[in-house]
């Protein structure tokens, strides 16, 4: 239905500069050519009859072909060129703009419009050497600020799909300070090429992309997990527990994905009663289950279970989850056990059973800015691109 209205539209625009390129013609001095007016007129009327014989392609065609390109019909042209591609047909699209590059009718600053139209069709098309090469001659040659702006950031995408990550810095590095929009995907970039750098164990270069990655973007949480992740590698655990720490003050939402991380760093460096201060603190500003779930752990090896029953029982009768009663109830059914019942009361079971399959069916991890859900933390979300913006799901139903 969407694609009829809109080639509908598109429709009416194409024949609205058929008719002004028309007009235009009737306007010309003695150079116009007597014998164009029914030629003009005839495929008018083939492309009406195609129209209202809902044949939309063909009558789109037909328009196409017996409209001149000119200063009136540029516009329709590469709007035509657009909806083929936004359709899935960027094949169609390429023939278009390919055919208005053709045309010297063309002003410098329409040729360089078509030129990124035709950049783009060559990116849907996955032909991404043949869409550098003109981003790139629009973004060296051109006087148009829009235009260069626009063919960097085409590059810039396309590069992140190659991933390419120091193609991208390269291209955006000298707009980072008056597109400061693009210091946090540049953040990223840095990230990318940080863990490259560990994969082929040049660990000093990571650290140092990673500090640029904060000074680029200060609240980069990723940068912070990594540097963490290095200092437990190297056994400074302090330095990585100092880490992890600001992650809450970035953004508390990631707490629950830095847990792990810090129960191992504070793990390696013997301290349970720093650990557990450490839990106490998060949970003033941030209630979220895997803290009280941590929290109950670390009561529970300490204290026994009853004790932890009690502990996350008043927890979650302030900040009530899903995850935080399955795990309520793996300490009742254990309790049990341990008074020396041989079959703890079966009720325990039938509920795990059921928080155990609501949990199965909940994702872990959903995009702040297009709802995306998945199970695993992708910095970069899979639909929308946008970096940064996958975080924990927290809440009744998080964690």
């Amino acid at each position: 239905m969407l694609d009829a209205v809109l080639l509908g539209v598109l429709v009416a625009a194409i024949a609205i500069g058929f008719g002004l390129g028309y007009r235009q013609a009737l306007r010309r001095d003695d150079k116009a050519s007597p014998t164009s007016s029914p030629t003009l007129s005839r495929n008018y009327f083939v492309g009406l009859n195609y129209l209202l014989n809902e044949q939309p392609d063909e009558a789109i065609n037909t328009f196409i072909h017996a409209l001149d390109v000119n200063s009136d019909t540029v516009d329709t042209h590469i709007a035509l060129g657009k909806l083929f591609r936004t359709r899935g047909e960027a094949d169609k699209a390429v023939n278009i703009h390919q055919n208005l590059l053709a045309r010297p009718a063309l002003t410098a600053q329409q040729n360089e419009q078509v030129q990124l139209e035709l950049a783009r069709d060559f990116m849907a098309l996955g032909v991404h050497d043949r869409a550098q090469r003109l981003l790139r001659q629009v973004d060296e040659h051109s006087q148009h600020d829009d235009h260069r702006l626009t063919a960097t950031r085409l590059l810039v995408d396309l590069f992140e799909r190659e991933k390419d990550w120091q193609s991208a810095l390269d291209v955006m590095q000298p707009l980072l300070a008056q597109q400061p929009g693009m210091q946090r995907p540049a953040a990223h970039w840095q990230c990318e090429l940080a863990e490259q750098d560990i994969v082929q164990a040049s660990r000093p270069l990571a650290k140092r992309r990673l500090k640029k990655a904060l000074q680029l973007d200060p609240l980069c949480v990723r940068a912070n997990l990594l540097l963490a992740e290095l200092a437990l590698d190297n056994g400074r655990y302090p330095e990585a527990i100092a880490r992890l720490g600001q992650i809450a003050e970035q953004e508390k939402a990631y707490i629950p994905a830095m847990l792990p991380a810090l129960r191992h760093a504070y793990w390696r460096a013997d301290d349970e009663a720093s650990f557990e201060r450490h839990l106490l603190t998060l949970l003033e500003t941030a209630p979220y289950t895997s803290v009280i779930i941590s929290l109950g752990e670390l009561t529970h090896q300490r204290d026994g279970v009853d004790t932890a029953i009690a502990l996350t029982g008043e927890r979650l009768s302030v900040s009530p989850s899903l995850g935080g009663l399955d795990y309520l109830i793996d300490l009742y059914i254990e309790s049990q056990r341990l008074r020396g019942l041989e079959s703890p009361d079966t009720r325990l079971f039938l509920l795990k059973h059921h928080t155990r399959a609501l949990l199965e069916n909940r994702p872990r991890y959903r995009c702040q800015r297009c709802g995306l859900s998945g199970d695993t933390l992708s910095w970069q979300c899979p639909r929308c691109r946008h970096w940064g913006s996958v975080k924990p799901i927290t809440g009744v139903e998080g964690e």
